[in-house]
């Protein structure tokens, strides 16, 4: 049985003081035996100070992105030994955002994967169409060839571990959302393309999220779905009440 995991990216928001604040509430009003991973991805500012704060809480850290490199001349980036010293556990890898305004490939999100299992932490791999794409009827052949890009040389037991977003470009921060029936129908897809390139294990075990415009409001409907493993939150995660919401909508 695979266990959900509600995972909140915030994005480039919340100073350090406002980010404690947030892990300080969020801590107090969920209960920690609730059946469902619970992961903050902070801004790299807030990482450290909330290491702290979220101890013994079992609310997981993650980090927004990374560089494959450990070490180097790469101004302004971040490795994944840093990561893990710092107590993430988890970090988003090739989030649209990333791709769209830094230029980021399937090839490149591929090193930064293989560097994240290297050092012990777990990738959330994002893939998704755009509107375009999805009106051109391509969103399958998109989403495929994103995910066989970034996962590409990796063991059966590498990608079982991992957790992949699906999330449609068209519905991120736009208040648009798949409709439970469409995010179900690209996420068994993914899983039948992890059991073609992976093995069936590999495509059971792996957990599949949904992401894109994701709130309390329709967060049952897309978590009852049998591939939908969780959500990857945007706004929805910048607000308690929200975030919680959206926990105690898996039933």
């Amino acid at each position: 049985m695979r266990q959900q995991i509600i995972a909140g990216n915030w994005k480039m928001n919340k100073t350090t003081a406002q980010a404690v604040e947030f892990a300080r509430e969020l801590k107090q009003s969920i209960d920690n035996n609730v059946p469902v991973e619970v992961v903050i991805c902070p801004p790299f500012t807030a990482l450290a100070p909330l290491a702290e704060e979220l101890k013994g809480s079992g609310i997981a850290l993650g980090a927004q992105n990374m560089h494959w490199e450990d070490q180097g001349a790469f101004t302004g980036e971040i490795s994944a030994p840093m990561l893990k010293e710092l107590g993430c556990r988890y970090v988003i890898l090739g989030h649209s955002e990333r791709r769209q305004y830094f230029g980021e490939t399937d090839a490149g999100v591929n090193k930064k994967v293989k560097a994240a299992l290297e050092h012990g932490l777990i990738p959330i791999v994002c893939v998704g169409e755009t509107l375009e794409q999805r009106e051109a009827g391509v969103t399958e052949q998109t989403v495929a060839g994103q995910l066989k890009g970034a996962l590409a040389g990796l063991e059966q037991e590498q990608v079982a571990g991992l957790v992949i977003a699906y999330e449609p470009v068209w519905a991120i921060g736009t208040g648009r959302t798949a409709s439970d029936q469409d995010a179900q129908q690209v996420n068994n897809f993914i899983r039948k393309v992890i059991a073609e390139e992976y093995g069936a294990a590999a495509a059971e075990a792996v957990r599949i999220q949904y992401g894109g415009s994701v709130k309390p409001a329709n967060a049952r409907g897309l978590l009852s779905q049998p591939d939908i493993d969780g959500a990857l939150v945007g706004g929805a995660s910048l607000k308690v009440e929200d975030f919680k919401g959206i926990i105690d909508a898996i039933g």
